[in-house]
């Protein structure tokens, strides 16, 4: 039976190819799939607003883009009971839950070799290899199942001018100076991932993996959570990215557990906020894009690992920094300042941008999000106590 939890809300032809960027991959003699649409489900920030006429002109494919819940139980249930193996060909959504779609054999294995950007691509060898974290969120088995397509780490955000200077720790989400004016977001996996990470590192209590906690762990996570909550210290658990962002417009928190998107969002609306280096590390996590094990012809799969192989392209890539603020591929500052399609300013906001989440890679600390921990039902016991405290 699969478990309720918490959902999460997250939320032209290449003028480069002459430099060898962000090509299509066609395996030889493959012909292309033409008149095929590929149904992408996907969770909101993996959509270059629309544009994939680069793919489209390239293969003579179109994409449709679904929109799909992002919480672990939604993307299970759409899949199992709401027609979404019928439906969708790819699910773009975030990782850190393969093992529960493998073992309901709702994806199937990758064929890295389909993949001409698999190869050539840094990252998926630095981040993703067999033994490290970030290949737990991508593979199960010792197989592959899903194609990481953009990274980020996550801290938590504040407004310096009613801080009175710099933050640098999640213990600021818990300073009683801020009582009132701190926000959480409603989600074990980030939220308590992240108290997690701060009881640990400052002593407070003796947890062993921050992303994989036991039954007791999880439990004195909550307990020191709603122990803050009766002393009044969070003025809301927010659950949009909307009043995520209204909540720093507005300032009415100071401080606010969430991602670094709504800080772009807020000083796009010319508030001051500033997205936190921790010393404790971030959260570290990554969007994977999975192929939906159904009825599939030939060129529908095809067709899917064409599209895969382009959301791994250096112009896909620059496209998803330049918009959400995501590091995607090793060669997207370069496409973007190069390929005419950016101006100095831009390309120099993608390249700063992929610079920025590589250093949150490297920081000592730091933990990868894990959105299907092994005592996943405990996690969602205790967090539902935590709400109703």
């Amino acid at each position: 039976m699969i478990s309720r939890l918490q959902s999460i809300h997250r939320r032209d032809l290449l003028k480069g190819m002459a430099l060898g960027l962000g090509a299509v991959a066609l395996r030889p003699g493959i012909a292309l799939a033409e008149g095929v649409t590929v149904t992408l489900a996907d969770i909101g920030v993996g959509d270059p607003d629309g544009n994939w006429s680069s793919y489209t002109d390239a293969t003579g494919n179109k994409v449709n883009v679904v929109s799909i819940g992002n919480g672990p139980s939604a993307v299970l249930n759409q899949l199992i009971a709401g027609g979404g193996r019928d439906t969708y060909d790819i699910i773009n959504i975030v990782g850190g839950m393969i093992k529960p779609l493998v073992q309901n054999d709702l994806v199937v294995e990758i064929d890295t070799s389909k993949l001409k950007n698999w190869a050539n691509n840094a990252y998926i060898q630095d981040y993703f290899k067999p033994g490290s974290k970030g290949y737990d969120t991508i593979a199960f088995d010792g197989k592959i199942y899903g194609v990481p397509t953009v990274l980020q780490g996550d801290s938590f955000a504040y407004l310096p001018e009613n801080t009175g200077g710099t933050l640098d720790s999640y213990g600021a989400l818990f300073d009683p100076k801020f009582k009132g004016f701190v926000a959480l977001e409603d989600n074990y996996t980030t939220a308590g991932q992240k108290t997690a990470l701060y009881l640990k590192s400052a002593g407070l209590a003796d947890i062993n993996d921050p992303a994989d906690m036991t039954k007791e762990e999880i439990a004195r996570v909550v307990d020191f959570l709603i122990e803050k909550k009766k002393e009044g210290q969070f003025r809301v658990i927010w659950s949009s990215f909307e009043q995520a962002v209204n909540l720093l417009t507005n300032k009415e928190v100071y401080v606010i557990d969430c991602w670094e998107p709504m800080v772009f969002a807020a000083r796009a609306k010319g508030v001051d906020a500033v997205y936190a280096a921790p010393k404790e590390g971030y959260l570290l996590w990554a969007m994977v894009a999975n192929i939906v094990n159904g009825k599939r012809t030939p060129e529908q799969i095809e067709a899917s690992y064409q599209l895969l192989d382009y959301m791994l392209s250096p112009e896909y890539g620059a496209a998803i920094t330049n918009l959400r603020g995501y590091m995607t591929n090793p060669g997207a500052p370069e496409y973007a300042a190069k390929s005419g399609k950016y101006d100095e300013a831009t390309a120099k906001k993608i390249a700063e941008i992929d610079a920025g989440v590589k250093a949150k890679f490297t920081a000592p600390g730091g933990t990868w999000q894990a959105r299907w921990p092994t005592n996943v039902e405990a996690y969602e016991e205790e967090w539902q106590r935590f709400k109703a405290s």
